[in-house]
């Protein structure tokens, strides 16, 4: 992963598990249901950014290595991985 890439995603996360702790305070609170299913969309909103980010790193870093490799059971094994990955994510 690139470091400029890494530093990104590290602060969106951050800044993620503030607003789950923040949930976590409004849950604590009885704070309106509709007002923490807000921001629990907006945390899982979130989260999918940062899951699209890791995958187009992977893409461009881990998948396309092995490409220009041209190692094709490196290429193989980096395409299964992600199509597992694909599956786990249908279920």
């Amino acid at each position: 992963m690139e470091r400029a890439n890494k530093e990104k995603l590290l602060n969106r996360l951050h800044r993620i598990e503030g607003q789950i702790r923040g949930v976590a305070r409004m849950v604590a609170e009885d704070r309106y249901c509709i007002d923490v299913l807000t921001q629990i969309q907006a945390a899982r909103a979130a989260m999918a950014r940062v899951e699209t980010e890791m995958l187009k790193g992977h893409l461009g870093h881990c998948i396309e290595g092995a490409i220009v490799a041209g190692d094709k059971d490196e290429q193989r094994r980096k395409a299964g991985e992600l199509i597992e990955l694909l599956e786990r994510s249908a279920r």
